[in-house]
């Protein structure tokens, strides 16, 4: 693992200017082509948006710099305790545009970017996203050391999506343990009632996400369901996250920790999943 901090050379050279910040994301190509291909408007008027903002959030950017570092090599230690694997990935940590907090490469091996703008200063809430980032990585490691033909994978498929994100929350629960189950989700204190909400209405919300799977669009879905801007079927965004997690804990009844961590390599999985959503039973919760 290798840390790719670019969070000094932001503050040692700030300025209020765009010219600065283009200058700061050309010193780190790589790292901001991921960030804004993806994760954030590259715009004139986001950046000034930015630069708006910046100062109000200086101080939290520098303490979560200060917790951020020792907690990768905390959550990176307790991965190889835990499951006996290394990580051979680069670890960015960013001063962003106020777009994604977190989020992992598209690659096999993923690497991970951490934009601390966006990110809470509680010790406990960082440790919940760090370990859900390396638990992104930590499956697709452990899957494939177990021999999953990646070429088969549909990585557009929001069934994928529900498995990888249920297999993240799954192992930040592993590794980071104790914390109120919210923070799991919101990776801060501001979950409960999303959480309340999915508990006490998750056979309607499921039969939502399987009626919207069978009859949008893969991009739809995902804005709907897995993104921060989504949320227009019931108020609260991203609840794909918590059907997710309640697959991927059936999964783990059924096939055992590492039969639900491999088990997108099998040909018939999306078939079960799918057999999975339009189940009407609320029996995942028992």
């Amino acid at each position: 693992m290798k840390i790719i901090d670019t969070v000094p050379y932001f503050f040692r050279n700030y300025e209020p200017t765009i010219s600065f910040l283009r200058t700061y994301y050309n010193e780190y190509p790589d790292v901001f082509k991921e960030y804004f291909s993806y994760h954030c408007k590259d715009t004139e008027e986001r950046h000034n948006e930015s630069l708006r903002k910046y100062q109000e959030y200086f101080q939290t950017i520098k303490q979560v710099h200060k917790s951020i570092v020792p907690i990768i090599e905390e959550i990176n230690e307790e991965f190889f305790k835990l499951y006996q694997i290394s990580f051979p990935i680069d670890v960015n940590l960013i001063v962003g545009g106020f777009g994604s907090n977190a989020y992992t490469y598209r690659q096999i091996i993923p690497n991970i970017t951490f934009s601390l703008e966006k990110l809470s200063t509680e010790p406990n809430h960082l440790k919940a996203i760090v370990a859900h980032e390396f638990g992104h990585a930590a499956h697709n490691i452990l899957s494939n050391e177990a021999g999953i033909d990646w070429t088969q994978v549909q990585w557009h498929s929001p069934l994928t999506w529900l498995n990888q994100e249920g297999a993240a929350t799954h192992f930040s629960r592993r590794i980071v343990q104790n914390l109120h189950p919210s923070i799991y989700f919101s990776y801060d204190d501001e979950g409960y009632k999303w959480l309340t909400f999915s508990e006490s209405n998750y056979k309607e919300v499921k039969r939502a996400f399987a009626e919207d799977f069978f009859n949008l669009t893969a991009e739809l879905v995902f804005r709907e369901w897995f993104s921060i801007n989504g949320g227009q079927r019931f108020g609260y965004c991203r609840l794909g996250y918590f059907i997710g997690d309640i697959f991927f804990q059936n999964q783990i009844r059924k096939l055992g920790e590492i039969g639900a961590i491999t088990a997108w390599k099998d040909k018939d999985f999306e078939e079960n999943v799918k057999l999975w959503l339009v189940q009407d039973s609320i029996q995942e919760l028992c």
